[in-house]
């Protein structure tokens, strides 16, 4: 019973490793640099922090409690709520994004309602941080069947 349990456990760390959910670290891609580096840095200090509406600590967080704090360690004050942050910065085609640049989704059926930030392309797929109400901070591939279909717009701030 023992080996089954220990196998079942390796086989489940080793499916969510590959998911990218396995633990509260994770890394900034090296070809990332300069304020978009600082910005990814800060977002991923608070991986793993529970969802806490109007949170903006590492006690819980919110998706725009997220940009507001990473972006705040490049000196760029943002608004504090989503649909105002989508308001300001170059909108940006979905082809052009980079590490950095804010994505915006509509979850609420009727508005800009959740933000993420870029954080990584990996073959032409796009990944971003963001503060998720089940998961609290992670990183989700904009390709999945959730998120793809409630994308707005994307807008940069990093000049």
């Amino acid at each position: 019973m023992q080996i089954k349990f220990t196998s079942y456990l390796v086989f489940v760390l080793i499916f969510l490793a590959s998911c990218g959910t396995v633990g509260k670290k994770s890394k900034v891609d090296n070809s990332v640099t300069g304020r978009a580096k600082t910005v990814l840095q800060e977002a991923h200090s608070y991986m793993g922090t529970p969802y806490k509406y109007g949170g903006v600590t590492k006690r819980g967080m919110d998706c725009s409690g997220l940009v507001l704090q990473s972006y705040k360690k490049v000196n760029i004050d943002l608004p504090r709520i989503t649909r105002d942050q989508a308001k300001h910065g170059m909108n940006v085609k979905l082809r052009n994004v980079q590490p950095g640049d804010l994505l915006f989704f509509n979850t609420s059926g009727s508005k800009i309602s959740h933000v993420g930030i870029v954080d990584h392309i990996k073959n032409g797929e796009i990944f971003f941080i963001h503060a998720s109400t089940s998961k609290g901070v992670m990183v989700s591939s904009l390709e999945n069947t959730y998120w793809k279909p409630r994308f707005v717009k994307a807008i940069r701030y990093l000049h």
